[in-house]
């Protein structure tokens, strides 16, 4: 039984709990190279106590049952915890102990054991909620896995609810690392008294005897009384007692946990290990391990097909300090970003312009002592003024983002070749040259913007910066980009004038003398063009300039639309065979909004063009667009051919519908209001803020749709049980397809259709 304490989802200590807010944990997959009945044998020698636990005093067993055939064990124990807390707070609380109520179900034919444990102290104050889950791996009958979740909701603790919460997590985080420790602490005991080996149970045979005498259904020792401070000495309000049994029950079942067909439902695929956490992430506490598992299962949920990397998710977590919530936020806009701007496919799509090639002085460059991928630029000898004005601010973006994005694939690379996590990559800056002319108003505003991207859609990627011969110009420059830069990022900074990088402390402490670019008096020949002025010849017109980099920035097949409170998006889509597919995929930048699929026989009119959206604010043309005219009656002009879908901010939605006939079908956004409450519920100040504040901001969606014809896809039936007949459709040349591995839909009377989140 791992120590079952206050858990959070963030490691940052002193943050006073909110009541009634859930808070939840969960582990990865921890895998014991050892069969199932050795691992339960040596978990059944932590009871009745745990030398291992010091804080685990003992466990008495309340009722034990077992079938008849001897494969099921049900046993409930009720187990006390001396927690490391204050005295003072031990007084005011009026408890020496904490007792804790824990069921196991061994079903040794399934080999399983599952285990759900819930506090009974306190239970109307602080309700915990534990469950854990011993299993076979499933890809290796010999070995076993062991999964934990966890949840705790703190309604009051007689305003100690920061202190709870720091004694809990320092508790924790010391000791559920432990858990793994102990059992293979007891299989090295097993091993060393000779036992390696315990048959499996067969219907045929009695519950296996087991091999010590502290067994998990012996008897242990009486548990210690319950010691209550004297109400004389610490008199406590009438509320502060602890609870009844009956309270005590009735508010454990208010709290509505994971099951553990939810806790252990999926592939192996979709659940982290924790050797590969420590092999391919790095050292991870208990706490931040369960926000990356988290945040991935949410994205799993909301971003079907188009899961990132572990690694990348958490970069924007160690970004925000493993706050699950900010985390979460700026890796949505990341990946909306990323998918509107194409980034995943700009290795294979972008090529760099011959003049970026000749005189952009930048290139990648061995690594440095710790494998990471070592890239130079040679800053101080870059003609900005001279790229900015031949190329564009867009090209040049481009092309800083196709580094981040071979940096990203070389650190993947240097993480399977040294056998560690290599996260980031080091960056050189050679500041030789660098002048007055580097100031042109235009090409620092170009840096700044190639600063803010990247800062936004690349956190925690660089590793070290290393500036060399900074000259005395530099302090202009760095007043004028570190604000910019992220405080962190600017930790990371290493800057050397002169000389000074030459000596002891210097770029030999970071990068092997062999590999020293010989422009920096080392040995290795560096490939990075040396730069140069760009011939005026190469210079385009502001208006050239400024079509490419429209080109550019509409080179995408996304579109964007605003939608407000009484003013939804719309979309108009002519369907003249029957047997169409439309399909869509947005992504909800801002706001919440409700997805609806209308067909009419008549067309709408075209919208009317005012120079301004709703609410006299300005808008581009089609930005919003209102087709549905006011006169018209649903259910008569038009017709409602898909159940509503509430889109909540962060998601990302795909699907498909077979149109049953021809004529005009409308896909609609439409601005989600909070439900109105009742006289008799009155809402709280904040909730009514909320909502004000949620009301004045438009939402944001950004979509692709294409309709397919019959010859542009074809059906392939799935074998999906309990879900009803699926299948999926493949485009041949669909834009859409490309995005999502597959897109499915379901046959529902007559017209087929799948929305996923």
């Amino acid at each position: 039984m791992i120590i079952f304490l206050l858990l959070f989802e963030s490691p940052v200590v002193g943050v006073t709990a909110i009541p009634t807010m859930v808070q939840k944990y969960q582990s990865p997959v921890r895998v014991y190279k050892y069969p199932f009945e050795l691992v339960m044998a040596a978990y059944e020698r932590r009871f009745p106590t745990c030398h291992l636990i010091p804080m685990f005093v003992a466990s008495d067993v309340v009722e034990e049952e077992t079938n008849e055939d001897g494969s099921t064990t049900r046993v409930e124990r009720r187990c006390a915890l001396d927690v490391d807390a204050p005295r003072l707070l031990k007084r005011i609380a009026g408890v020496d102990y904490v007792y804790f109520i824990q069921k196991n179900t061994l079903n040794r034919k399934e080999r399983t054991l599952h285990i759900e444990s819930h506090n009974e102290t306190f239970s109307n104050r602080v309700i915990i909620h534990e469950t854990c889950c011993y299993s076979v791996h499933p890809e290796n009958e010999d070995w076993t896995c062991f999964e934990q979740t966890a949840s705790l909701d703190i309604k009051s603790f007689f305003g100690f609810e920061s202190t709870v919460e720091k004694i809990a997590m320092k508790q924790y985080a010391s000791s559920i690392k432990k858990g793994k420790e102990i059992i293979e602490f007891y299989l090295k005991e097993l091993e060393d008294e000779g036992i390696t080996h315990i048959p499996r149970w067969t219907p045929s045979s009695l519950p296996l005897p087991l091999p010590t005498p502290t067994s998990l259904f012996t008897s242990p020792p009486v548990l210690p009384k319950l010691a209550v401070t004297p109400a004389d000495s610490n008199p406590l309000p009438s509320d502060a007692t602890d609870s009844s049994p009956q309270d005590a029950k009735q508010d454990s079942s208010t709290l509505q946990p994971d099951s553990l067909s939810e806790i252990l439902a999926g592939t192996p695929e979709d659940k982290l290990d924790a050797d590969y956490i420590k092999r391919y992430l790095g050292d991870l506490t208990p706490l931040q391990e369960s926000c990356l598992i988290r945040l991935r299962k949410w994205l799993q949920e909301t971003h079907k097909g188009k899961i990132p990397k572990d690694e990348h998710i958490l970069r924007f977590l160690r970004a925000r300090d493993f706050n699950m919530d900010k985390a979460r936020e700026i890796l949505c806009q990341s990946l909306t970003w990323r998918k509107q701007h194409q980034v995943d496919y700009l290795l294979e799509t972008w090529s760099s312009p011959q003049v970026l090639q000749d005189y952009y002085t930048g290139g990648w460059h061995h690594h440095d002592r710790d494998g990471r991928p070592l890239y130079v630029l040679r800053l101080g000898q870059m003609d900005t003024k001279g790229l900015v004005r031949a190329l564009g601010e867009e090209s040049l973006l481009r092309h800083v983002l196709s580094i981040n994005e071979e940096g990203l694939r070389r650190c993947e690379e240097n993480t399977k070749v040294f056998g560690r996590p290599i996260s980031c990559w080091t960056c050189l800056v050679d500041l030789e040259g660098l002048n007055m002319r580097h100031l042109w108003r235009p090409g620092v505003k170009a840096l700044l913007r190639i600063i803010e991207v990247v800062e936004a859609n690349y956190p925690e990627t660089l590793g070290r910066l290393l500036i060399l011969r900074a000259p005395r110009v530099f302090p202009v420059l760095w007043t004028l980009v570190s604000p910019f830069i992220d405080e962190n990022t600017r930790k990371k900074f290493l800057i050397y004038a002169g000389n000074d990088y030459q000596g002891p402390g210097g770029l030999v402490d970071y990068i092997d003398k062999e590999i020293i670019p010989d422009f920096l008096a080392g040995e290795c020949m560096c490939e990075v063009p040396e730069g140069g002025l760009v011939p005026k010849s190469m210079y385009r017109t502001a208006e050239e300039l400024e079509n490419e980099d429209v080109r550019l920035w509409t080179e995408t097949i996304y579109q964007s639309a605003s939608i407000f409170k009484g003013a939804p998006h719309e979309l108009l889509i002519e369907i003249i065979d029957a047997s169409s597919v439309i399909t869509w995929d947005f992504d909800m930048c801002k706001g919440d909004v409700v997805f609806n699929i209308y067909h009419s026989k008549r067309a709408p009119q075209p919208p009317r063009k005012d120079p301004l959206g709703p609410h006299g604010i300005t808008s581009p043309v089609g930005n919003n667009v209102q087709l549905i005219d006011k006169s018209w009656t649903l259910g008569q002009d038009y017709s409602m051919v898909e159940s509503p879908l509430i889109c909540k901010e962060g998601e990302s939605v795909q699907g498909s519908h077979v149109t049953r006939w021809p004529g005009f079908y409308i896909l609609q956004w439409k601005f989600h209001s909070m439900p109105a409450c009742s006289a008799t519920n009155l809402p709280r100040v904040d909730d009514v803020l909320a909502t004000l504040q949620v009301s004045s901001h438009k939402c944001k969606v950004m979509f692709y749709t294409e309709v397919l014809g019959s010859e542009d896809f074809r059906l392939a039936c799935c074998d999906v049980q309990s879900l009803g007949s699926m299948t999926s459709l493949e485009s041949s040349h669909s834009g859409f397809s490309q995005l999502s591995a597959a897109t499915t839909f379901s046959s529902q009377s007559q017209s087929s259709s799948m929305i996923s989140r």
